[in-house]
């Protein structure tokens, strides 16, 4: 897309760029993904993305991104600066950070790489799930702008739900965009960032949380994102340990057909 077009889905809308000079951009943020406080961190961690793809020297596909999130994005323009930080023959990293106001409110670390053919094997293990056609979509009611951008479809593990103090904090949930549009490496990034809080499955109660640090690790390829088209991907999510005011929680990402697209790690801040 050039500067000139405009977008037209709601998610390349949220981390449209418009290019100020080399390795820099201007954005906004978007209403329709407005989290609790500021913008739902999956479109900030894929607008910082969304740079690093479209910068001139970018060198192979995403292999992973580090997103750290310093302070609430305030609503409004930002500026977003990216640049390589070393490139060897086959593989690049970067550093990208979004700053309003002169003040750093977040940055990333990337890693791109030239994807070679090579020997490879699975170890996690596909669920057997309901597929999505056989499930209900959740509802919306009451929940922050940014889940109305997304069909999320429950296996187990609802937000809120009535939880039993011996089971883990689990969701197995069928995902994609709302309207459906065709998975990329930035989409997907920010779907990595779709899973609700742990806490909020172990403890059916609202208290204040914030996102402090997300990794993404893409396991797949341009041409296995583009051959899952705009179809639902299936999420599976769970937390390691809640303590001391923070908990991380995992998660994988697969294509409805078993492949293994991503699998993300965070560490979530919370208040009593």
């Amino acid at each position: 897309m050039t500067n000139n077009e405009s977008p037209s889905h709601p998610f390349d809308q949220a981390v449209a760029l418009q290019q100020l000079n080399q390795g820099r951009w201007q954005g906004a943020t978007s209403k329709a993904y407005a989290n609790m406080v500021g913008p739902f961190g999956g479109t900030t961690g894929a607008t910082l993305l969304q740079a690093v793809l479209s910068h001139e020297e970018l060198l192979g596909e995403p292999v992973s991104i580090t997103a750290n999130f310093a302070a609430p994005v305030a609503d409004g323009h930002f500026e977003v600066i990216a640049r390589p930080l070393r490139t060897n023959r086959n593989s690049q990293h970067w550093w990208a950070e979004m700053v309003q106001e002169d003040q750093v409110v977040a940055f990333a670390t990337v890693v791109t790489a030239r994807r070679r053919d090579t020997w490879g094997s699975t170890e996690a293990e596909f669920p057997e799930v309901p597929l999505a056609s056989d499930l209900p979509r959740s509802s919306r009611e009451g929940r922050p702008p940014w889940t109305r951008n997304y069909d999320m479809r429950f296996v187990d593990g609802e937000l809120l739900g009535q939880p039993d103090k011996d089971a883990p904090s689990r969701s197995r949930a069928w995902m994609r965009d709302e309207p459906p549009r065709p998975l990329d490496f930035v989409s997907l990034s920010a779907l990595c960032d779709a899973f609700f809080p742990r806490i909020y499955i172990r403890r059916p109660k609202l208290v204040p949380i914030g996102t402090v640090s997300l990794t993404t690790y893409f396991h797949a390829d341009g041409a296995q994102l583009a051959s899952a088209g705009s179809d639902h991907v299936l999420g599976v999510a769970q937390a390691n340990h809640f303590g001391k005011g923070f908990f991380d929680q995992s998660a994988e990402v697969w294509s409805r057909g078993g492949e293994l697209l991503a699998t993300t790690h965070q560490v979530v801040y919370f208040k009593e």
